[in-house]
């Protein structure tokens, strides 16, 4: 079986001032070569890429280039809420040697597949660097069509797509783009043991994040055969996705990697922090055990 490759969509920490700290990245970047993780998706969704302020996404893409290099492939997310505000992104990136950007569904308003088509090609066209979509309809109230892909895929500078959206959809652009030059990167977590035994390749979470080691064990236990444990440990996974439902995401991920050693505020506000009784709860649960004994 082929190897599994594995972007962590990482947190942002922020420090008092709701700047990047520094300490925070340097420690969770740490964490994850440490895991063996293949590469990172800076400033997306877990990294709350839009409440970030312009100083605060400049300093993360940039420290996350130093913090990182040699270490695997880095993705930076620069989709934001229209053309003009991503090019600022886009062009900050094309300054930096990373691996690719990713770029949202612009959101808030609504547009057409038509206007996503030019909106995609033009930021492509922007780029020196390979540009990756990132389909997020549960967020961005927009799904990209079957049909919008495709013809997107045919632009030279578009190099994949991460899928969040409906799994059978994802699959079905598996089928029909999923070559060398056309990557479709996953993001079904709870089901990460099932879609490596289907062939699946490439993933990316947020939730990667915050036990690197043992979504690196799911697929190295899954590429050497070993079901059973993959299964078993797609299972911890689960479970600690059932606690972030239950706390909040961002609140949670924050008491967790604190508790694990790497500093920061990962839900900048307007969440609000867990109180301390509320930390201990979470930290007391048996799926939380499981995961970070595992982490």
């Amino acid at each position: 079986m082929k190897n599994v490759f594995i972007y962590s969509a990482i947190g942002t920490p922020l420090d008092e001032n709701d700047g990047l700290s520094t300490d925070g990245l340097q420690a969770q970047l740490e964490d994850h070569a440490e895991a063996g993780i293949d590469g990172l998706l800076v400033a997306g969704t877990m990294g709350c890429m839009p409440l970030l302020t312009a100083g605060t996404y400049a300093d993360l893409a940039i420290k996350s280039v130093e913090y990182w290099r040699g270490r695997g492939e880095l993705l930076v997310g620069v989709g934001d809420l229209s053309f003009a505000r991503t090019r600022e992104r886009l062009r900050l990136c094309n300054e930096l040697k990373i691996d690719g950007v990713v770029a949202l569904t612009p959101f808030f308003l609504s547009y057409s597949q038509a206007e996503l088509i030019q909106y995609f090609q033009a930021l492509a066209s922007e780029s020196r660097l390979p540009l990756y979509l990132y389909d997020l309809p549960q967020r961005t109230g927009i799904p990209l069509e079957i049909e919008t892909v495709e013809r997107l895929a045919q632009h030279p500078n578009i190099a994949g797509i991460k899928c969040s959206g409906d799994l059978g959809q994802t699959r079905r652009l598996i089928d029909l783009l999923a070559a060398p030059d056309f990557r479709v990167v996953v993001a079904q977590a709870p089901l990460m043991d099932i879609l490596i035994r289907s062939g699946v390749r490439d993933y990316v979470d947020g939730v990667y994040c915050i036990v690197p080691k043992l979504v690196r064990g799911i697929a190295d236990a899954a590429v050497a055969g070993d079901w059973a444990t993959s299964n078993r440990r797609t299972q911890v996974l689960n479970g600690l996705l059932s606690m972030l439902r239950k706390y909040g995401v961002f609140p949670a991920t924050t008491a967790l990697l604190n508790h694990r050693g790497i500093p920061g505020n990962f839900a900048p506000r307007p969440h609000m922090p867990l109180s301390p009784e509320r930390r201990e709860e979470l930290l007391a649960e048996p799926e939380t055990i499981a995961a970070l004994a595992a982490a």
